[in-house]
C-alpha cells in the first residue's frame, strides 16, 4: 500500500467515509449525459492524460467507450505517474441524485489496488 493511501485511510476510521474507496469524480456538464447512461454500477479505466493544459497529472475516467469526467488535481497527482504507460481498472458507481444536488458528485470510484505514489 503506497503512503499516500494509508495516511488516507488512518485519517478516517469509518468505512463509509473512506476516501480511497468513496473518491468523488471531477465531471463538468459536458460528461453528465454520459454518465446518466451508465449502470448504477461500472468498471472505469484511468488513464494518464500528459498533454492537458489544464492540470499536468491529469487522470482521466473512462466508461462504457467515453469520458466521464477526471480525478481530482489532489488525488491525480498521486496516480499520474503509475498510469503515465499503462491503464487501470477501477470500480465506479453512480452516486445518488441527493449528491449530486448537495455536492455535485455524480460518480464514486473504489481506487483500491490501482497503483499510486506517495
Amino acid at each position: 500500500m503506497c503512503a499516500y493511501r494509508q495516511r488516507k485511510q488512518n485519517a478516517y476510521n469509518s468505512p463509509v467515509n473512506d476516501p480511497i474507496t468513496h473518491v468523488p469524480l471531477a465531471a463538468g456538464p459536458a460528461y453528465f449525459e454520459h454518465i446518466q447512461r451508465l449502470p448504477s454500477k461500472f468498471t472505469a479505466t484511468l488513464r494518464a492524460e500528459p498533454g492537458n493544459r489544464f492540470n499536468f497529472t491529469a487522470v482521466s475516467v473512462h466508461a462504457a467507450g467515453e469520458k466521464i469526467g477526471y480525478l481530482p488535481p489532489d488525488v491525480s497527482a498521486h496516480y499520474f505517474a503509475p498510469l503515465r504507460d499503462t491503464e487501470a481498472e477501477c470500480q465506479g458507481r453512480r452516486a445518488p441524485v441527493s449528491a449530486h444536488e448537495n455536492t455535485g458528485v455524480d460518480v464514486l470510484l473504489d481506487l483500491t489496488g490501482v497503483p499510486c505514489e506517495p
